[in-house]
Formats: C-alpha cells, structure tokens, sequence
C-alpha cells in the first residue's frame, strides 16, 4: 500500500497494512529553502517529490480555496524594517495591527491586534459584511495530480469567528474585555460575522478537496468549555455534518492543550482531531489518548515537533517514535502526524528516519 491507500483505508474504517504517515512540512520548508537545506529541485511543484524523497505522505500545506474583496474599505500596508503596519479604513471607522517579523524563527508576531475594543468589532464585522468571497481551486485541482498515491487533498474552512478573534484579530485578553462590557451586543456580533464565515465556508465545502478543515488551533487554557460551547460549538458541529453528508472527511486542528476541550470537540462531530500533542509536550500521554475522544474519531499526531531538532538524540528520537507506533498500531483509528509542525533547523534526516521506523515499526 501507498501513503493515500493507507488513510483512506483507514478512515472508511478497514485496516491498511501499516499505519498512516503524513507530516507537516509547511513550518519548516521556508528554513530549508533559505540554508539551503534542500534543493532548487524542491521548489514550486517539487514540494511534492520533497514529500516522497523523504517518505512523507502529503496533506499540507492546506489553504483557503475561496479568496475574500472587502468592498468600501481601503487597506494600506507599510514595512519599516522589521515591522509591518497595516490599516484598513472604512466609512464606519479604522483598524490599524502591528507585525514583527522575526527572521530568526521564520514567523510573524502580532505586536498590535487589529480588534481592540467594541467599536472596532463593529469595524471588523462591517468589513466582514462588505467581503465578497470567490473560488480559487486551480492549486486543489493541481495537487489531486501531483499528491498522486503519496497524498491527498485537504482544504480549509474559515475559523469557527470565536476563534478567529481569539487566535488572529483581538488575542483573548481584548476579547475578556469586550465580553465583560456587553456579552449581549458580542454574541450578536458574532453570530453576524458567522454568517460571513458560512459564505466562504461554502465555497470551500465545494472544492475539490477530500479533506476539509476547521484550523481552529485550538488550546484549552484559552478556550474553556463554556465559552467552546456558547460561542464555537454551534458553527463546527454545523459545518462537520455538512462534510459528512458531502461524502468528505472532516479535520479539526488542535495543537495545544487538550484536557479540557479535546471530548468536546469530537463529540461535535470532528472525523479526524489533528495536530494532537501528547505528554511532555502535551498534556494527556500517547496510551491515554483514545479515552478522550469518541469512538467515531481518528487521532492524528503523536510526534512532538521539538523532537525533530537536536534538542533531543537520535536514540531519544527512536525510542519516542516507536513508543508511539506501539499504540497507534493497536487499533486503525490514529495516523502518525508531526505535532504540530516539523520547526526549523530540524534535520532532514530526523525527518526521513520516521519512514524506515514505521516500514519496521508500525505493522498492525
């Protein structure tokens, strides 16, 4: 069997001849293409082979098919060294956030979120009220031919709008506050904003993509069970019984803690919680992972993605690997998977070594 006839084996319920594996790359590409860790062959559509050289099977990196044009709304963006300002200008009023660009770790920080206080998620949820959403399925179209039997084609959904603000647009300490000023007037916002996301959700539900995912990033210390359910619980357990009628396979993204969210989240309906972290980087262990979930749901994850850089051995890196492959060849209901990402300065090596420990290891 291939990569793609494994997961596909397994999610329609049979038992492949090996468990799954499929790693995140997405994290680590821009760092290997800079050091040049890898070669000019792997760029552009070589991605692909740099998944089969490596013996990774291909899932991400997942986009948004649907592309938004926010009507009335002027949007000016200006880079001074490091810091990148962004405002956007409507007849309602302005929204201004701050990046710093953070060469060293290949990432972005948000120094200045966009959303501050009440007024500006009425700015927001204009902006989001006056974006017309269009297809863009030309890359999900490519990838069906490039991914071949090494992969498959996932897609994503917009953000649950809960999480959207929480993760990318306010932070959780502006939206406490917006909350303890007037939940009423939020929770109106928000269901109005819901109705925006249902629009590009739509499109992407369309797609040609056999996957589709909620990126919720979900971590339980930020989202607790109530807010989950009173804001986030309505919109996945929506658009996860869509995916199913549709005949497509529903992803959510999890990648921080678990204890507190991780049932709740599958009990919504999620087919596949993905991205999930156990002890000592998480906070549930790898045999203990199948009693947080419902029976119907697929784990997929396992390796921390610390462990593919030095900081631990090569052994220590062996060890981990088949302790995993111990439990998730128990039962076809786990695919091996980098949790969350495969980082920076990680070793292409460490990466290919997960392919000779699972042709060993990960039998049924």
């Amino acid at each position: 069997m291939k990569e793609r006839e494994r997961v596909l084996t397994l999610l329609s319920g049979g038992k492949p001849d090996q468990v799954p594996w499929f790693g995140d790359l997405a994290y680590w590409i821009p760092y290997a293409e800079e050091n040049h860790v890898i070669g000019e062959e792997y760029k552009g559509d070589g991605l692909f082979r740099l998944h089969r050289d490596l013996g990774v099977g291909f899932y991400l990196q997942g986009y948004e098919p649907f592309a938004g044009v926010a009507e009335n709304v002027d949007v000016e963006r200006r880079a001074e060294g490091e810091t990148v300002t962004t405002t956007w200008k409507t007849p309602v009023g302005s929204l201004r956030q701050v990046e710093k660009i953070l060469p060293k770790s290949y990432t972005v920080a948000i120094c200045e979120h966009m959303i501050k206080s009440i007024e500006d998620l009425r700015t927001y949820v204009y902006i989001c009220e006056h974006t017309k959403y269009e297809s863009r399925y030309e890359e999900a179209q490519k990838r069906v031919r490039l991914a071949g039997d090494n992969g498959t084609v996932l897609c994503y959904l917009p953000k649950s709008p809960y999480m959207d603000l929480v993760a990318l647009k306010a932070g959780i300490v502006a939206i406490v506050d917006i909350l303890s000023e007037d939940d009423g007037e939020f929770g109106e916002l928000l269901d109005r904003l819901e109705v925006c996301s249902d629009r590009a959700a739509q499109i992407a539900l369309d797609s040609p993509a056999e996957f589709l995912m909620i990126p919720e990033n979900i971590s339980s210390e930020v989202v607790g069970k109530r807010p989950y359910h009173r804001y986030m619980e309505r919109y996945e357990k929506k658009w996860f019984e869509r995916i199913r009628e549709r005949g497509k396979v529903s992803f959510v993204h999890m990648d921080g803690t678990m204890r507190g969210l991780l049932r709740e989240v599958s009990e919504a309906g999620a087919r596949v919680m993905e991205a999930l972290t156990p002890a000592p980087t998480g906070d549930i262990e790898i045999e203990d992972m199948h009693n947080w979930v419902a029976d119907h749901t697929v784990i997929w994850g396992g390796i921390p993605g610390a462990y593919f850089t030095d900081s631990v051995s090569d052994s220590q890196f062996d060890e981990y690997v088949k302790r995993v492959l111990d439990t998730w060849r128990t039962s076809p209901r786990y695919v091996l998977g980098v949790a969350d990402q495969v980082p920076p300065y990680s070793r292409p090596e460490r990466i290919a070594r997960v392919r000779t420990l699972v042709d060993r290891y990960g039998a049924y």
